[in-house]
Formats: structure tokens, C-alpha cells, sequence
């Protein structure tokens, strides 16, 4: 059984930073491609990153330069890591798995969903 388990989710003000993670159990995100969703209230879910096997990412216009997707395979995780947050970026965050090894330079096919954690920014 598959499961993806988002952390690190929170309240920042406008600027600042936040570190989401994910741990995985029964799929191997070294070999797997991997992405991070997000929904806003209202709004339908986006594709924002993914990471290839390969280590080749991709990001959605939206969070380029700002956030970044990276991998910790002996613990078989990945984060993401959002600087110079705006209001704009409160949302649901979701964690995804892919049965394949790249992202396709996109939003990825998803396999698997982790729960979601909440990230808030406001002053």
C-alpha cells in the first residue's frame, strides 16, 4: 500500500519561507517521478512542480524561482521549498507520486495523493 505523507505546512507572513516534505512508503521516490499540487479555496488543483528520476525538474510559471523541488532518497522523501511567499500562495498542498520516471515537463500523470497540508500566508 502507498502512502504519501505531507509535513511543514503552516502560517508565514508575506516573504517568508516554508519547507513542505513528504515521506513516502510503498513506492520508491528515487525512481519514481514525484510533484507537488496545490488548491486555493474556489479554485481547482494545479500543478506547481515535479521531479524526474533524473533529477530534472519542472515548474509551473506561478512558483518559478521562487519554489524548489528537491529529493532525499535515504529517506526516500521530497520537499519543497517556497521563498518569498505571497498571499496568492495559500492553499491546500499536495504531495504526488507518479508509477514512472519523469514528469513529462509538466504537470504530472499522478498515481498516488498525499493528504494535503495547509499553507497560509498572510501579515
Amino acid at each position: 500500500q502507498v502512502q504519501l505523507v505531507e509535513s511543514g505546512g503552516g502560517l508565514v507572513q508575506p516573504g517568508g519561507s516554508l519547507r513542505l516534505s513528504c515521506a513516502a512508503s510503498g513506492l520508491s521516490l528515487h525512481y519514481n517521478a514525484a510533484g507537488w499540487f496545490r488548491q486555493a479555496p474556489g479554485k481547482g488543483r494545479e500543478g506547481i512542480a515535479c521531479i524526474s528520476s533524473d533529477g530534472r525538474s519542472w515548474y509551473a510559471d506561478s512558483v518559478k524561482g521562487r519554489f524548489t523541488m528537491s529529493r532525499e532518497n535515504a529517506k526516500n522523501t521530497v520537499h519543497l521549498q517556497m521563498n518569498s511567499l505571497k498571499p496568492e500562495d495559500t492553499a491546500v498542498y499536495y504531495c504526488a507520486a507518479v508509477l514512472g520516471s519523469n514528469c513529462g515537463g509538466g504537470p504530472p500523470p499522478v498515481d498516488y495523493w498525499g493528504q494535503g497540508t495547509q499553507v497560509t500566508v498572510s501579515s
